[in-house]
């Protein structure tokens, strides 16, 4: 999940009338046609939506709740806002190998605010119709801003990449480039040494920068693809130093990581080290995939990430003693470590 804004705004959209109510709202917005939906027996307008069940599959089922003021800032622009509030969801089922099928919208909503509505769903719908994924269902209230979100997908039975998987021996490795997001929300949140960076950026590499942090792009095409190559997987949502522990503790097993190797983004490639390591290693929201594999399906995990268009990078390996061994490019120990985000404690 985001980590949470330090400061918070109001809303730059004022409140537009509209006719009707709950059902209206969503009539006008939240119900289309899906061509891609041939599952979906009966979607939204009914007690239950009915969704058929493809022989030999899972279903996968994750759920995320998005607060403004906790989770995004409340003047973050809603197009945005509906594409990253599917996103986070669709990242789970990346993980788990899953293909998107459905998902279901619960919203509280201050007021009826039919621009703000419009937006929020053309964003929402944008991402649905790219992965192929449905709203067959939910919820609207009125109450402060939340966004609650349960997207349902198939993975072959037997096949779903869990997060207990990890082997001795195992590479571990990461897609796509890591810190952006952290670096973006610290510029936001007017961190000197984030507005430092800043200064000396590129316009093109802060808008990069600004993107991971609002409208990520979630893996799915590459869980698909590394489904009997990798052996676990977990997605880099709240920082990769807490999300490995998720699956060396499902594992059983523990894991040495250089943090000098974690690929970075090219305005934090000359940022100050101390800074750089944080932002890469507990930054959060970067919405990558972590990934282990034996060392014999190193070549294949290449080949997987290269037909999605993605690159991956090895950073560490799995090993049997438990715990989380930090070293630098030098292969030397590192004393220091790095503390994921978590709602329920402090952070500096």
């Amino acid at each position: 999940m985001t980590k949470p804004p330090m400061t918070t705004t109001t809303t730059s959209t004022s409140p537009q009338p509209a006719s009707g109510g709950e059902f209206d709202l969503i009539r006008r917005h939240f119900v289309r046609p899906h061509t891609w939906g041939a599952h979906v027996v009966d979607g939204p307008g009914d007690d239950c939506a009915l969704l058929a069940h493809t022989p030999n599959t899972l279903l996968a089922v994750s759920t995320d709740l998005l607060v403004a003021g906790r989770h995004f800032f409340t003047n973050t622009d809603p197009t945005r806002l509906g594409h990253k509030s599917l996103a986070v969801n669709l990242s789970d089922l990346a993980a788990m190998g899953a293909t998107p099928r459905s998902f279901t919208l619960s919203l509280a909503l201050p007021a009826l605010d039919d621009d703000w509505l419009a937006q929020f769903s053309n964003g929402l719908f944008a991402l649905a119709a790219k992965q192929r994924c449905s709203l067959v269902g939910g919820d609207t209230t009125r109450g402060p801003l939340t966004i609650g979100i349960t997207v349902m997908g198939e993975v072959p039975a037997q096949q779903a990449l869990k997060r207990s998987g990890a082997q001795v021996g195992d590479v571990v490795f990461v897609s796509g480039a890591l810190g952006e997001a952290a670096w973006a929300l610290d510029v936001l949140n007017d961190k000197p040494v984030a507005c430092g960076i800043r200064e000396q950026s590129t316009p093109q590499q802060w808008q990069q920068a600004l993107d991971r942090l609002e409208q990520p792009s979630p893996r799915n095409e590459l869980g698909l693809a590394v489904i009997g190559i990798a052996t676990s997987a977990i997605d880099v949502s709240d920082g990769l130093a807490g999300d490995l522990l998720h699956i060396l503790n499902a594992s059983g097993a523990g894991a040495s990581i250089n943090v000098d190797a974690l690929p970075c983004a090219s305005a934090l490639s000359t940022a100050p080290a101390d800074y750089r390591r944080q932002c890469c290693a507990a930054g959060g929201d970067d919405y990558e995939l972590l990934m282990t594999a034996p060392p014999d399906n190193i070549a294949l995990m290449h080949k997987a990430a290269l037909s999605c268009g993605v690159a991956i990078t090895p950073i560490g390996r799995i090993h049997a003693e438990a715990g989380l061994v930090w070293t630098d490019a030098f292969g030397r120990n590192l004393t220091t470590t790095f503390q994921a985000f978590d709602h329920f404690l402090p952070h500096l």
